[in-house]
């Protein structure tokens, strides 16, 4: 019997300001494959296509199990995550390029820097120095517990910027996932201290005000976050936020 081969072509880009160029590889196919094993017999065996040796293939990867989001990438023209790419459900050739919203490192390989610091900026985290001798923390109902826990899903993975079309290098928007944060740790019974916080960085330049409601980030989304019901959550509360500034300040 001949052998099965998976054809992959794959946008490859050797340095930061070098120029993306494609280069096609023919791999041994097996059964369950997805598209990180694939580039894994890239890595073992660098040849490509046409019997060229060539160097291996950069990209990242660290779960394989659609936890860690590090492998996002766009897989024929969509952006996803290549863990769960099954080579079975996909047409060949498998055409792989890196996300277009963030600078290319190498390869497949991004520079994500941009949402950490978005995160940052909204100051996505819980701060509780200090307050370990006072015991256990306010108990969340748990009809709040449960959606708490679809919002904090989140692997900041990127995809959900790169579906969105007002995420680019002109445009200082924060993104989806991050206005989906906010709304995570507002509603935590410690993290609403510093609500108040949270809803001007989003009210800010880059904040809120830049989503055009495309809703191709919840199309899209890995884990199947709401992003757009966050986001129409925020908006209200950016809202009363504003009139209180006004009002109050």
């Amino acid at each position: 019997m001949a052998e099965k081969y998976v054809q992959l072509i794959v946008t490859r880009q050797d340095t930061p300001d070098s120029t993306p160029y494609n280069e096609e590889f023919k791999v041994p196919y097996r059964p369950g494959m997805n598209v990180i094993s694939a580039l894994m017999e890239v890595q073992r065996n660098p040849v490509n296509a046409q019997g060229q040796k060539t160097k291996p293939v950069v990209w990242e990867s660290n779960c394989l199990e659609e936890v860690c989001g590090a492998c996002s990438m766009v897989i024929n023209g969509k952006p996803r995550q290549a863990c769960s790419a099954l080579v079975d459900k996909l047409e060949q050739p498998i055409r792989i390029a890196p996300m277009t919203t963030f600078p290319v490192q190498r390869d497949l390989s991004v520079d994500r820097s941009r949402m950490f610091d978005a995160l940052k900026r909204v100051k996505a985290w819980i701060p509780i120095d200090g307050t370990y001798d006072l015991g256990p923390g306010p108990r969340m109902a748990e009809v709040d517990r449960q959606w708490a826990y679809e919002l904090s899903k989140c692997m900041t993975c990127g995809v959900c910027l790169e579906a969105c079309p007002n995420v680019n290098s002109k445009n200082p928007f924060i993104g989806p996932f991050a206005i989906s944060q906010v709304r995570l740790f507002n509603e935590h019974p410690t993290g609403k201290m510093n609500k108040h916080e949270r809803l001007e960085a989003l009210m800010a330049e880059g904040g809120i005000g830049e989503c055009g409601n495309s809703q191709n980030c919840v199309q899209s989304c890995p884990k199947g976050i709401p992003l757009t019901t966050s986001i129409a959550h925020m908006n209200r509360e950016t809202t009363k936020q504003a009139i209180k500034s006004f009002f109050f300040s």
